[in-house]
């Protein structure tokens, strides 16, 4: 954000967050020392000459050509949360396995919805669920991003989700980052027309 910033100058440039965003976290798994996660700061970020818009509801932004999911909907039964992740509240540390203030980025284009999605806590097939319900739009022209597939606790739900993703049937499937090795191998193995191998620097074209 704050090399958006220098780019941009004082452009008053849009922060959607959700109220909980500004919330401590860490992780804190069994036999590991907790480690605390970087916390937003509001003064960085006005410093910075960016607009704080809190918001937990949907919202469009750059004049309704973008659409910020809001807090997504938990109905899949696979897609449990994120257990070891902990919140601070009431002076001290409680579990916090839904990140409720996890969205993501919704277009619109000629072949249906783009959905870029962040870290995916929310459960990428969640999240795509709750893009089509929010827009009444059924068709999926590519998600792009993290889905939050990789390591012990995750991989179990690989196999649901790529079922999941065979009737979301998406144009373009460009899993990232925390998607995982095992996660990317399983998705480019069953969607192998719709699988891009996207990296630094990957353009994809609608």
């Amino acid at each position: 954000m704050d090399g958006v910033a220098r780019v941009l100058g004082p452009s008053r440039l849009p922060v959607v967050i959700h109220p909980d965003g500004w919330t401590r976290r860490r992780l804190a798994f069994p036999g590991l020392t907790p480690a605390e996660l970087p916390t937003p700061s509001h003064a960085a970020l006005r410093g910075a000459g960016l607009e704080i818009v809190e918001e937990r509801q949907p919202s469009l932004v750059l004049d309704g050509a973008l659409l910020v999911t809001g807090e997504v909907d938990r109905r899949t039964p696979f897609e449990q949360g994120f257990p070891g992740h902990e919140a601070f509240a009431g002076g001290g540390w409680a579990p916090d396995p839904l990140i409720r203030d996890d969205q993501a980025l919704v277009v619109r284009s000629p072949r249906g919805l783009v959905v870029l999605s962040g870290c995916g806590h929310a459960g990428i097939v969640n999240t795509v669920r709750h893009a089509q319900r929010l827009t009444g739009e059924d068709r999926i022209a590519a998600v792009i991003g993290g889905f939050h597939l990789s390591g012990p606790l995750f991989e179990p739900v690989i196999g649901p989700t790529v079922d999941a993703f065979a009737a979301l049937a998406p144009g373009v499937l460009a899993p990232t980052h925390c998607t995982g090795w095992r996660a990317v191998h399983a998705l480019a193995g069953r969607f192998p027309d719709a699988f891009v191998q996207c990296t630094v620097g990957t353009a994809i074209g609608l």
